[in-house]
């Protein structure tokens, strides 16, 4: 009880000299949730950067804004590439764009405790990467969590219960699918596929059907004004703009819901194929909880029109999807900040803290 309470004693004093920060940290948005204020930054994962002094031009929103209408000496680069770090320098710069940014007004003599969202099946060394970008961003503490936990527990999944718990996370880089049971995943697979991917497809399929060549923010544009893999009595269609590849020049072309569709078909086949996979190899026991609760989607995919209903079509499963799929990852690390201690079981191991056998 002495020990409890002198924990508790501890705890109040880190948390009087820092602050609990949880990060999202995504290929296409960064999510900022701060102890006591919720989520108070949602960014593009994008950073500015000016080639001639190494200086950061812009972060976020106004970086994005950047994307394919900089002069040659800026570049508009995204340092998270499938959910992990490709560009650690400029990652480094943008994590402590933000964590300066969600201190400011509130910033404690100590650096922030932070727990950080990262892809299922992270490598060590893109672990190590997370961390030592956001101790050098100012980081006093770093938990990482792979996401589809940290969704579970944002979407308030029984995690620790041996009751079997399936969670599809649809990201911009990764689709991350697992079934969750007693604090750790019993079956995973991590998808290189999700919305860059529909990007992707978008944009090939206009240069191929249509002899257009489009930017990706203008496929992104498309993809979220009428984009839906389920045919419906209503067919909606929307005006691109891009450069035409036979004469060179400007020009637009009008794109259906039904051409969507056909792009980015196999990349939505992959995704169901791969959450069947998961499916086949789980144990029968989880299976079975998993078919009476649910499969739980989140993520940006799970706003996709008609994803939810064709994955229960195809699964022949239940889908739930929380009322913001957005929000799921960064809740969960809000969670996890709440009792570090009660969580420490589903943390990813800091390979610093582990003694040496003797």
């Amino acid at each position: 009880m002495a020990e409890r309470r002198q924990t508790s004693f501890r705890e109040r004093i880190r948390r009087a000299l820092s602050n609990d920060v949880g990060i999202d940290l995504g290929t296409v948005n960064t999510l900022v949730y701060v102890k006591g204020r919720g989520v108070v930054i949602s960014e593009p994962s994008v950073v500015a950067i000016n080639q001639k002094t190494g200086a950061v031009v812009a972060v976020g929103r106004d970086a994005k804004d950047m994307l394919g209408r900089t002069p040659t000496h800026i570049t508009a680069v995204k340092p998270v590439v499938e959910g992990v770090i490709s560009d650690f320098e400029v990652t480094e710069e943008m994590i402590s764009y933000l964590l300066s940014r969600a201190q400011e007004g509130h910033k404690k003599i100590l650096g922030p405790r932070v727990v950080v969202g990262v892809p299922s099946g992270i490598t060590d060394v893109e672990t190590r990467a997370v961390r030592d970008a956001c101790q050098n961003a100012g980081a006093s503490e770093v938990h990482i969590v792979e996401e589809p936990i940290a969704a579970a527990i944002g979407m308030r999944l029984p995690v620790k219960d041996p009751v079997g718990s399936m969670v599809i996370d649809i990201g911009g880089g990764t689709t991350d699918i697992a079934v969750i049971s007693l604090s750790g995943i019993v079956r995973s697979k991590n998808i290189r596929i999700a919305g860059d991917a529909f990007d992707d497809n978008i944009v090939s399929y206009v240069r191929n059907e249509f002899k257009v060549l489009i930017g990706h923010k203008s496929a992104e544009e498309v993809k979220i004004a009428i984009g839906s893999v389920m045919q419906d009595d209503e067919g909606a269609e929307a005006v691109v703009r891009g450069r035409d590849l036979v004469t060179g020049l400007p020009r637009e072309v009008a794109v259906t819901d039904a051409d969507i569709r056909e792009a980015i078909g196999a990349s939505i086949g992959t995704i169901v194929e791969g959450a069947r996979e998961v499916l086949e190899t789980t144990p029968p026991e989880i299976l079975s909880d998993v078919m009476h609760r649910g499969v739980n989607i989140a993520g940006g995919g799970a706003l996709f029109r008609g994803l939810p209903e064709l994955l229960e079509h195809e699964l022949r499963i239940p889908i739930h999807v929380p009322p913001d799929p957005l929000l799921a990852v960064v809740r969960g690390c809000a969670a996890i900040l709440d009792d570090i201690d009660y969580w420490q079981d589903i943390l990813l191991v800091n390979e610093d803290e582990i003694s040496p056998v003797s």
